[in-house]
């Protein structure tokens, strides 16, 4: 397994992420019930994507010093190619959020707790899901072209399939919690679990904070592969990921507040998919360069944006006016 990781750049790179983390903790109460403000959210967006572009500079200098000018700067467009994508792919894991707060009725207050542990536990699974990948691809090659017609498959569905809802009454694993554990009928503040009548009840926060991590589980499985073909270095695959997966919780407070105007981002997303999943189909037979991939991606998804506002505008200018 190559990797140009040495065992200092992991150091600083989980040292400046238990940083970020504590001062969101701690210093501003990241896991106590809180109303982010639009404002708040903006900011700690900011926070992360600078924090990632500048651990990105950081390599950058670290390997224009040691290994060259062509390395380093081919190392970076790997690296914010892997991050952009990885951001512009978790748009949808936060529609998604969107439905299981709005299904529990999870107040914006509580939400904030919930995400916490929720990212928490995703930064835990794709380290897991990362190394095993790099782990598979460096003894079975071909595997990479299971993912390619894989991400083109989800790519389609997600095309054809619209903006559907699951019908989370239905999940089979809150099936089993309910059967196993006994659950409240409402919340009970920020807690996951209370004691009734002598009984350990979980809530239905926790029940909000299964499906959270059961999203991300989900998710994963498009976005992991999507990343391996840019690169098979595990320390760029992790690194860009997890930059992205931390910046999330902020953006999905963004999000929500625009969240229904985007309604073409979908349909981008599935583009990224499909293209993702054809270079890694062709990646035999030829190398996409990574300046080609990271300007299809971007531009792909601020074309679904522009979309979205379009429709969201001429919508708007042609709803009847309330009397």
């Amino acid at each position: 397994m190559q990797s140009m990781g040495t065992w200092w750049l992991w150091l600083i790179f989980g040292l400046v992420v238990l940083a970020m983390l504590a001062i969101d903790l701690f210093l501003f109460k990241g896991g106590q019930q809180h109303r982010v403000s639009l404002k708040e959210a903006a900011g700690w967006s900011i926070a992360w994507v600078t924090t990632a572009l500048v651990f990105n500079a950081g390599l950058w200098w670290y390997l224009d010093s040691t290994a060259g000018r062509a390395e380093a700067n081919e190392t970076a467009s790997v690296f914010l190619s892997g991050y952009l994508l990885e951001k512009s792919l978790a748009v949808d894991n936060v529609f998604v959020w969107m439905l299981i707060f709005r299904y529990f009725a999870v107040p914006v207050e509580l939400q904030r707790r919930v995400l916490l542990y929720g990212i928490v536990g995703a930064v835990a699974l794709r380290a897991i899901m990362v190394f095993a990948g790099s782990w598979l691809i460096s003894r079975f090659e071909w595997i990479l072209l299971l993912f390619g017609a894989f991400l083109v498959f989800t790519g389609l569905r997600m095309w054809l399939g619209g903006h559907d809802d699951p019908d989370l009454s239905q999940n089979r694993i809150l099936q089993w919690v309910r059967r196993h554990q006994p659950v409240t009928e409402r919340l009970q503040g920020e807690r996951f679990f209370v004691m009734q009548n002598g009984v350990r009840h979980a809530t239905p926060l926790l029940l909000a904070l299964i499906l959270v991590e059961l999203s991300d589980v989900v998710f994963a499985v498009d976005s992991i592969p999507a990343i391996f073909a840019l690169t098979r270095d595990p320390f760029i695959v992790l690194t860009s990921n997890l930059f992205a997966i931390l910046g999330l919780r902020a953006m999905y407070f963004l999000l929500a507040e625009v969240g229904n105007r985007l309604s073409m981002l979908q349909y981008g997303l599935a583009g990224i998919l499909v293209f993702i999943g054809v270079k890694m189909l062709i990646e035999p037979w030829w190398h996409m360069p990574t300046p080609i991939s990271l300007g299809v991606v971007v531009g792909t998804l601020a074309l679904s944006v522009a979309a979205s506002l379009f429709v969201s505008r001429r919508q708007s200018s042609n709803a009847p006016d309330c009397p």
